[in-house]
């Protein structure tokens, strides 16, 4: 049973010294019921009441990891219900669904989107997570050359899906090093799947007919010492398969309902035909609140939308994406090429770098640390303002690399010009565009 704010503060060492975040040990007491806060942020805590608190202490939705090495996905683990409450931990995995009734054509034209359809965006690379392999034939024989074929084509994720034990046991035989989620122990298969998710070590999945039922087969498979375990509420209309998602992230953060407490799969892949309505059902179960979501297909112009509405969702709102400050060489310039500043926020240094690049003018582009704060935010902050670009022109090596003494700034920057000219001395501070996307056209008329 979870401990209250007062039981857990009675295990706390009570020095208030606020490295934990907050100001006193009650308040940290208090955040950890709720499940907003970490045990390990209290370096002063006892191995003793580490381990009495270690069910406080633990995710109120069980964090579970399918795969190995450098593909290994981890889903679960939240404490929140809005991102802006803290932010979201682990994101949703998306995965294609394979078939043992599928033509060799169809199945190698699914294995090659899943590999080819990457996309970059602001430094990270966007691509979908798992295979899915399902048993349509019931051959045990079909679905183990299958679940192989995935195994060997790709180093990512597997699920493997069918409710027959036997020929779940083919399927693990030729991937169960793979750690595959198993999909899907049920009231009739139970006993057996357990068996199989035991022997291998590999999570198991469980679908209920509604959550009642789901409980029930958690909280029996918890008990014989089942823990890393997914849930399917079995619903497969839109409207309650939603409400199902929101009812469980609920229960389990809310009231510290513990068979309720694990990530979930979806499938918008079996809620209707068309790929596109596929992807918008899809999107909603990226924010409400899916650990898994399975696709019948990939296709580029519906699967990067999604990619993208994932990442913009499962970025830390409280923390700013930020390159590395730095000399950054775009094109291959040389001593002659022209010097341009910006902050580094990784949208900004993305799109500034990309006009630089369309311009086919080289040019250096130094990237000074604004603490992930774009141009006008950073100026307002005092982070992007004349002495702080001078002292850092001076010592990132720049005025080396080139003949001249002309650096370029942003437009919305103008105001600092004085200020950085007086710190740099002899260096001509020029006013770029205020638009990225006029770079381009004001680099060809740059002269040295």
């Amino acid at each position: 049973m979870a401990l209250t704010g007062i039981q857990i503060y009675k295990l706390l060492p009570k020095t208030k010294c606020g490295e934990c975040g907050v100001p006193t040990c009650l308040a940290f007491a208090m955040s950890l019921a709720a499940g907003k806060a970490e045990l390990a942020a209290c370096p002063y805590v006892s191995e003793e009441a580490k381990a009495e608190l270690a069910d406080a202490a633990a995710p109120p939705i069980r964090p579970v990891e399918i795969g190995t090495g450098e593909r290994k996905l981890k889903i679960g683990g939240e404490t929140v219900l809005f991102r802006h409450e803290k932010t979201f931990v682990n994101r949703p995995g998306i995965a294609v669904l394979i078939t043992d009734d599928m033509s060799d054509e169809a199945v190698n034209g699914r294995l090659e989107r899943f590999k080819t359809l990457e996309f970059e965006r602001v430094g990270l690379t966007l691509r979908a997570d798992l295979v899915a392999v399902k048993s349509v034939s019931g051959d045990a024989s079909k679905f183990e050359a299958l679940a192989a074929k995935v195994k060997n084509k790709t180093d990512a994720g597997i699920i493997l899906m069918t409710e027959d034990a036997s020929v779940m046991e083919a399927g693990l035989k030729a991937c169960g090093d793979r750690k595959p989620l198993m999909y899907a122990a049920k009231k009739e298969n139970a006993d057996a799947m357990a068996a199989l998710s035991k022997e291998h070590g590999c999570p198991l999945a469980v679908r209920g007919n509604g959550l009642d039922e789901v409980s029930e087969l958690t909280a029996k498979l918890t008990e014989d010492g089942l823990n890393d375990l997914v849930i399917d509420s079995g619903a497969r209309a839109i409207r309650k398969a939603l409400e199902d998602q929101i009812f469980i992230r609920r229960g389990a953060l809310l009231k510290k309902y513990k068979p309720l407490g694990f990530p979930t799969i979806t499938f918008p892949c079996e809620m209707t035909d068309d790929l596109v309505q596929e992807s918008l059902i899809a999107s909603m179960f990226v924010a409400k609140y899916g650990g898994i979501v399975v696709l019948s297909d990939l296709q580029g112009h519906c699967l990067f939308p999604l990619l993208l509405a994932r990442m913009d969702i499962y970025t830390d709102p409280q923390r700013p994406m930020a390159t590395s400050p730095g000399v950054y060489e775009v094109g291959g310039p040389n001593e002659n090429s022209p010097v341009l500043v910006t902050c580094n926020f990784s949208l900004t240094y993305f799109i500034v770098s990309g006009e630089i690049e369309t311009s086919r003018v080289p040019a250096w582009l130094v990237v000074v640390d604004t603490e992930g704060l774009s141009v006008l935010t950073a100026w307002a902050a005092g982070k992007f303002v004349g002495d702080a670009i001078g002292i850092f022109l001076k010592k990132c090596g720049i005025m080396e690399k080139v003949g001249h003494k002309k650096v370029v700034i942003p437009g919305y920057a103008a105001a600092i010009v004085g200020d950085l000219e007086e710190e740099l001395g002899d260096w001509e501070v020029m006013v770029g565009p205020r638009e990225s996307a006029h770079i381009p056209a004001y680099l060809k008329e740059w002269k040295a």
